[in-house]
Formats: C-alpha cells, sequence, structure tokens
C-alpha cells in the first residue's frame, strides 16, 4: 500500500516522514495490522525498542512505550487547570480523564469505527478507557458533532489533530470550527490541542476565545522533532492561570487506568510552560 513505506538502504525497515526535511526509521519485528477504510489506512506493527507503534495515514501517532507522556500532559494540562470540570469532549484520550472523578460526562467523537476496534485489540491499556461509564462514543464528523451540541455544553474540550494529519486536521484547526468550539464551551471553559508548527497563527487563532491563552510543551522521544506543544485556550470569564494546577489529581484515584500517571505530576505541568524567553517575546506570549 501506499503509506507502507520503508528506507531503501533497510528492508524491513518503516521511515515515519511526518515533517519536512526530517525521519525516523524503525525497525518492523511484525506487522500486526494494516489496513484501509473508507476515512484513512492504519498501519500497526512491533518493534524491539518501541512496543507497538501506530500510523493512520503514514503519520506516526503514537509508540506503545511513551504514549503516556502525550496522553497524560494532553489531558491534564487542561483539566487540572480549572475548579471541577463535569462534561468534556474528547479526542481519544479516555483513560487519562477517567481519573478525574469531578467528570460527570464524556463524550468522544471519532469519524472512523476501524480505529476503536483495532485499538481495542493491539492496545487495550489505551483503549481500557471505552470502558469507563461516563462514556458516551459518537461514531460521527468531528466538525458535524460541535455543530450540532447546544452553546456552552462542555467546561473542557479536547483537540486531538495537528497539521501532518493532512486535511482532517486542517479542517478541525479552522477558524469557523473553533469559532464553533468556543460557542460549545461554558464560560470559563478550556480548549486544549496541540501544535509542533505555525505556532504564531495558532496563537492569532486562540483570541476567538477572548479568554486566557498559554503555551506548553512535553518532550515525546518517538516524534521527530522529539517534543509536542500544547495550546490552551479558555473562554471569557475570570482569567485561567493554566501554570498552576487547582485542580491536582488525586493518587489514589486512577479510574480506569492500571496503575498512576507515569509522567505527569503538578510539578512538570508548572514547569511545561517555561520556554526560551526570545521565544516568547516573540510569540507574544510572555506575560
Amino acid at each position: 500500500m501506499e503509506h507502507l513505506k520503508t528506507y531503501p538502504a533497510f528492508p524491513g525497515w518503516y521511515a515515519d516522514v511526518s515533517w519536512p526535511g526530517e525521519a525516523h526509521i524503525y525497525k518492523m519485528e511484525k506487522i500486526l495490522f494494516h489496513g484501509k477504510s473508507e476515512f484513512q489506512e492504519l498501519l500497526v506493527f512491533e518493534t524491539s525498542r518501541h512496543g507497538k507503534i501506530a500510523i493512520p495515514d503514514g503519520y506516526i501517532q503514537l509508540t506503545e512505550n511513551d504514549e503516556f507522556a502525550y496522553q497524560e500532559m494532553l489531558i491534564h494540562l487542561a483539566l487540572c487547570s480549572i475548579p471541577n470540570p463535569k462534561k468534556g469532549g474528547d479526542g481519544g484520550i479516555l483513560r487519562e480523564i477517567s481519573r478525574h472523578s469531578s467528570v460527570e460526562h464524556i463524550d468522544i467523537c471519532e469519524i472512523d469505527k476501524m480505529v476503536i476496534h483495532v485499538y481495542k485489540k493491539f492496545f487495550p491499556d489505551i483503549a481500557v478507557g471505552y470502558e469507563d461509564p461516563r462514556m458516551h462514543v459518537h461514531i460521527r464528523d468531528g466538525v458535524a458533532f460541535i455543530n450540532s451540541v447546544p452553546e456552552g455544553a462542555y467546561d473542557v474540550i479536547i483537540l486531538d489533530a495537528f497539521p501532518a494529519m493532512g486535511h482532517s486536521a486542517d479542517v478541525l484547526a479552522d477558524k469557523c470550527f473553533l469559532e464553533s468550539i468556543a460557542k460549545a464551551l461554558r464560560p470559563r471553559g478550556v480548549l486544549l490541542w496541540h501544535t509542533n508548527s505555525e505556532v504564531a497563527d495558532t496563537i492569532a487563532n486562540c483570541k476567538i476565545f477572548k479568554g486566557s491563552v498559554n503555551y506548553a510543551w512535553a518532550t515525546v522521544p518517538a516524534y521527530v522533532s522529539g517534543a509536542i506543544g500544547f495550546m490552551l485556550c479558555s473562554t471569557e470569564g475570570p482569567p485561567v492561570n493554566f501554570k498552576h494546577p487547582i485542580n491536582k489529581l488525586n493518587p489514589e484515584k486512577n479510574g480506569v487506568a492500571k496503575g498512576p500517571p507515569k509522567f505527569y505530576n503538578s510539578e512538570i505541568h508548572a514547569t511545561a510552560f517555561f520556554c526560551g524567553q526570545g521565544w516568547l517575546i516573540q510569540q507574544d506570549i510572555h506575560k
């Protein structure tokens, strides 16, 4: 298939070229799944150093050995920044949301049933989030779903899309769609999504939300850059101090997860917002 790329000098290796001018090479010990739905192509293979790796449409999504760093930061940077979040929409990081006992209702919107089936089979420690009784799955287009919900429906929305995912991610980052998200959030509601490029444009789009804006980052070795960035925006209301978690995790409550977080804690939360001062001034989020 088109996206089953191997580096010519190393047969049996997969070349991840998610970002221009760079590549990571992974030795494929065994191909576990390779299929195509009406929406995308999905490859899952086993490696000796990174565990299982999932690659939709030729772009690495996660590796089994470091997915926790990304998943934990994507969720807890947002949910730990506001008091007692009760209702959230999620791009697929259910396991980590389950650690928050204040949450009463979780909506996940996934356009492709194949993704859910494959993750349940090959990534059970991630898919365990589907066992949370507060969770409601919506198999449909994410844009249509957000446009269908009442205004002020959610305390938190997590947007799990980034430019390397292609056209679908471009639509999800569109200004009109972000305006729909802003309407779906309650006053002082929070949107978090990740970005590794065009940060200045992303920050400009955050003005739609009329509240607090900040940028955090975390190391995720599997990604070509070795790091990933997170944009946090809040809607109109009292400012949200994203840098200092006020809704801290209870180490004795892990939801459906099989143990405590492996990466996130309150100290990591605070330090995630430290960037080079020159970079902060350039991006105009240094206040």
